[in-house]
């Protein structure tokens, strides 16, 4: 008899990159109660993960108006948030200049 998968992450203690970003996004949601756009980064950290989710907090017409916020998130190693906090607010038009 194989170990599924969900049972490996379990008894390794460890969640891959991609169950790390899709729980950061899910519990944000969860708390916002509003839907994420992306995950713009996610690495892994002593700690857990941290990641960089995006946010439509207001949704105006035309969409390139809707404003959108990243989140900072911050998860333990079985993958539950622990914190975050709100980088930054822009239209969703808005494109870095660095």
């Amino acid at each position: 008899m194989s170990a599924t998968d969900d049972d490996k992450k379990k008894t390794s203690g460890k969640l891959d990159i991609a169950t790390a970003m899709r729980q950061a996004s899910a519990q944000l949601a969860e708390l916002l109660r509003c839907e994420p756009g992306s995950v713009s980064a996610v690495k892994a950290t002593e700690d857990g993960w941290a990641a960089e989710v995006e946010v439509v907090e207001m949704e105006k017409v035309p969409d390139t108006m809707s404003v959108m916020a990243s989140y900072r998130v911050a998860l333990d190693t079985e993958g539950r948030l622990v914190a975050y906090e709100r980088a930054r607010r822009y239209a969703r038009g808005q494109i870095d200049r660095r």
